[in-house]
């Protein structure tokens, strides 16, 4: 049954890690599920993901479980932790005893406050997307730490390294596919503007050209001169001169000058 509820958990977590192809997305509140979900899939005190563009921090996410814990523990490695570290290398930090590490000097900001809150361990992966790194997701594990420095590892922590990848690996294709469906949506919204735009002017330079019975051209150079001498976008001109506006009106009087 454990296992099965496992992996049941498991399913779950990734499903939601493809999720993000909706207007609707929040980066935090994604990113605090899948930390959610490790916590539950390892039996973790806490767990945050910490995301990375050009060696900045730009986004964190950490688990409903001892949130201020998870917070402060990602907050703190600026300074370095395994999240860095994990980042850094493109590879896992392995299970490393926190009051081990604290004792040689590795990472002493964050150890120091992990010790605070009686962590025993932690370990990191990345978060990576066809080679190229976006961040990390970090677990952090209650009970003593171990009295070596590097102790050897057990299967159980090969499987939860596995675990954490797996779901890391997810939310990195998860969060590449937003990024992508972002860009589509910006794209096709600049396409259909400009689109309007251009039907907006068409439609003005008939109108106008009708008002001061003259060819299409000639209409399209005086909407032109408008909107130059008076410092503004075509397409507010033309939609001027569609409302009827006063300055519309002007333009319809003016001349057209040398293109």
């Amino acid at each position: 049954m454990h296992h099965s509820s496992r992996e049941g958990r498991l399913g779950a977590a990734l499903v939601e890690a493809a999720d993000t192809l909706s207007e609707t997305f929040d980066t935090v509140t994604y990113l605090r599920r899948l930390s959610d979900h490790c916590v539950a899939l390892l039996d973790a005190s806490a767990a945050g993901i910490m995301l990375i563009e050009s060696g900045e921090t730009v986004s964190f996410g950490v688990s409903s479980r001892r949130q201020e814990l998870a917070l402060e523990l990602l907050e703190v490695q600026h300074r370095g932790g395994p999240c860095l570290e994990s980042y850094g290398s493109g590879e896992p930090v392995p299970p490393v005893a926190i009051r081990a590490a604290h004792a040689s000097s590795r990472w002493p900001d964050f150890t120091e406050r992990a010790l605070r809150y009686d962590i025993g361990s932690t370990f990191a992966v990345p978060l990576r997307r066809n080679g190229t790194p976006l961040g990390a997701l970090n677990v952090f594990v209650p009970g003593p730490a171990h009295p070596s420095p590097a102790p050897p590892r057990s299967p159980a922590d090969e499987t939860g390294l596995l675990l954490a990848q797996t779901l890391a690996d997810a939310a990195a294709l998860g969060l590449a596919n937003h990024r992508v469906f972002t860009q589509y949506r910006t794209l096709t919204g600049q396409l259909q503007e400009a689109l309007s735009s251009r039907v907006r002017i068409e439609q003005a330079k008939g109108m106008l050209a009708e008002r001061r019975r003259t060819g299409m051209d000639e209409a399209f150079i005086a909407l032109r001169q408008y909107a130059r001498s008076h410092r503004l976008p075509i397409d507010e001109v033309a939609t001027d001169v569609i409302a009827g506006t006063e300055d519309a009106s002007e333009l319809g009087r003016e001349r057209p000058g040398p293109a």
